[in-house]
């Protein structure tokens, strides 16, 4: 017999007191289980303790206290019959959306991205950008900026020291320090001109709307107010648009002189200039600063200088003569150059060269190209035996990224292998970067000072997947890439789910977008509640901190943020409100980061 049950035996013959005593402390409990047998129960007070024993019994998890009838006496003097007491079955999900939660933590992202959209921020918030409440210098994981509580917007653009978006019936919103001391808070500033498009400079915004104009707005609330303010154009058509004066100041920087049926469809602007395209694939350039005027060939215009300027505005359009016969597709600005692709993958680029970051050798003493000149992508595959074309351009700060698919010859990829499950793509997809990497923007892994030359970002070429839809492995591409001063973020194109309904299987789940960081962290710009610069992409936590997960367990790589691709949901506590197509963006700005939900 060992010491519980000698224990249980003393137990069973222990009158119990009319009067309840205390228990005693585990210390007691276990000296009395472990007591000799010569030894009687401890005693208090004149009475007897034997319930220390006994706890001692029940705490093992074996037994139970013997019956007791009204008057406190046993049933009879033998000892209780040993049962087992089996642990209860814990709760179960009640729902397949219950289970769904409980084991993917992205598909928790992408429901949440639907009932309550708005926009994230962190970073430097000494412009009060993130917190126009919070006088905290930095703010180092992701925030919501509560004004733009479940709301959608066409586009966003922060800085440290103002932001700006524009909200999703087309008006402009600005604020922070640098928009207004007295009241940083967001505030609509231009109305009525369904704009789609924006860009920031130094000191102002540009803004492009849906019909094709261009606007430069001042960043600042005071010269919004005393600014001189355009004539308002009287439409022919419209009864509520009666002429008169504008509510506030701003400035046109539509190029004059377009064909029939041709308007900008796209803008890009650096701190002191903006790249417009139009539909017939013509590149204008404009001073996009009132603070100084483009110096280092960043207008693709040689010569041009505020000297040399025509008369007129001084922020008038110019089309980059050099450019005229090529059709150009996408447009890019950094601080002080320019990055354009054409329709068949060639890539130009012009401004300052300091530290590489055209992607070409400057010739002479001065570190700039005011002259369009096309990098030489070829030669990067020259030993290779793929033929690559640029699908994608990039620019900011001090740095140039651009992508490329690049693909076997046709005979190769007919030899590579026979089943399609295992047969690699004929096609790779590349990211190339070029310019400065001294707080690791570049994501080569390395701190490089200047480029002589563009270099591959491996951490994110040459990627695969298999695609169960299809039975093949396919190329993982960058769905997006979005440059800051210091710091990147890529939005990869993986495969990605979400059309889950309540017909699927409690174990299928929805998934978005992987989102990867690197470069500068000198305001916690990354995401990641440290200090450190990445010079490799790396991933970050989900935008509510994990608040939703901290409860279910789950550790490790698979809690990483993911952004919601684009998809048509109904928006609202419940999924029960109005229906929807949006997705997530990420917006890289001056020591500052964003997430919104974009329509």
């Amino acid at each position: 017999m060992n010491a519980s049950q000698r224990a249980l035996a003393r137990a069973a013959r222990v009158r119990c007191s009319a009067r309840r005593p205390a228990l005693a402390t585990s210390r007691q409990w276990a000296r009395n289980a472990g007591s000799t047998p010569g030894q009687g129960p401890q005693r208090r007070g004149g009475k007897a303790v034997g319930f220390a024993a006994v706890f001692a019994a029940a705490a093992a998890g074996a037994y139970y206290y013997p019956k007791l009838t009204s008057s406190g006496a046993d049933h009879d003097d033998e000892p209780a019959k040993a049962e087992l007491e089996f642990e209860k079955p814990r709760k179960q999900p009640v729902s397949k959306e219950d289970n769904r939660d409980l084991i993917s933590s992205q598909h928790l992202q992408v429901k949440s991205s639907w009932e309550h959209p708005g926009v994230y921020a962190w970073g430097s918030n000494v412009g009060k950008v993130i917190d126009p409440n919070s006088n905290e210098k930095y703010i180092k994981l992701p925030r919501r900026i509560a004004f733009f509580n479940d709301q959608l917007l066409r586009d966003l653009k922060l800085t440290q020291d103002f932001g700006a978006a524009i909200t999703e019936n087309g008006d402009l919103v600005q604020w922070g320090l640098g928009y207004s001391r007295a009241e940083p808070a967001p505030e609509a500033t231009l109305k009525g001109k369904d704009l789609v498009r924006l860009e920031v400079s130094a000191d102002r915004v540009v803004a492009l709307s849906r019909n094709g104009s261009v606007y430069s707005i001042p960043s600042s609330r005071d010269d919004l107010e005393t600014g001189i303010k355009p004539e308002e154009q009287k439409s022919s058509w419209s009864l509520w648009s009666s002429g008169g004066k504008e509510k506030i100041s701003f400035r046109s920087l539509t190029p004059q002189g377009l064909s029939r049926g041709e308007k900008v469809t796209d803008i890009s602007s650096g701190l002191e200039h903006c790249l417009m395209l139009t539909s017939k694939g013509r590149v204008f350039a404009a001073a996009s600063s009132s603070s100084s005027f483009p110096s280092k060939g960043q207008m693709g215009i040689p010569g041009l200088s505020w000297e040399t300027r025509p008369q007129g505005p001084y922020d008038q359009a110019h089309e980059i003569a050099t450019l005229r016969g090529f059709h150009v597709d996408k447009i890019a600005t950094g601080d002080h150059h320019s990055v354009v692709l054409d329709n068949i993958g060639r890539v130009f680029t012009f401004g300052d060269n300091t530290y590489g970051q055209l992607g070409i050798a400057t010739e002479g003493a001065l570190p700039q190209s005011a002259a369009p000149t096309i990098v030489a992508v070829n030669s990067l595959y020259n030993s290779s035996g793929l033929v690559p074309k640029v699908t994608s351009i990039a620019a900011g700060g001090t740095n140039t990224f651009f992508t490329v698919d690049a693909e076997a010859p046709a005979m190769e990829r007919e030899t590579r292998g026979s089943a399609p499950a295992r047969r690699m793509p004929g096609t790779v997809s590349d990211l190339w970067a070029c310019g400065q990497g001294v707080t690791g923007t570049l994501g080569t892994g390395r701190w490089t000072h200047v480029s002589i030359g563009p270099t591959k970002v491996k951490a994110l070429s040459s990627l695969f997947e298999f695609d169960e839809k299809t039975n093949k492995m396919m190329p993982i591409k960058l769905k997006s890439l979005n440059v800051g001063t210091t710091h990147c973020a890529a939005v990869m194109d993986n495969v990605t789910e979400t059309n889950i309904s309540y017909r699927s299987t409690e174990n299928e789940t929805n998934w978005g977008a992987d989102v990867m960081f690197w470069g500068g962290n000198e305001h916690y710009q990354l995401g990641t509640g440290k200090r450190t610069n990445m010079n490799a992409p790396t991933y970050i936590g989900p935008l509510d901190g994990g608040a939703a997960d901290s409860g279910k367990g789950r550790v490790g790589e698979m809690h990483r943020l993911c952004l919601t691709p684009r998809s048509t949901a109904r928006i609202g506590e419940g999924g029960k409100g109005r229906k929807v197509t949006l997705e997530q963006k990420v917006e890289c700005g001056k020591f500052v980061t964003g997430v919104y939900s974009a329509v």
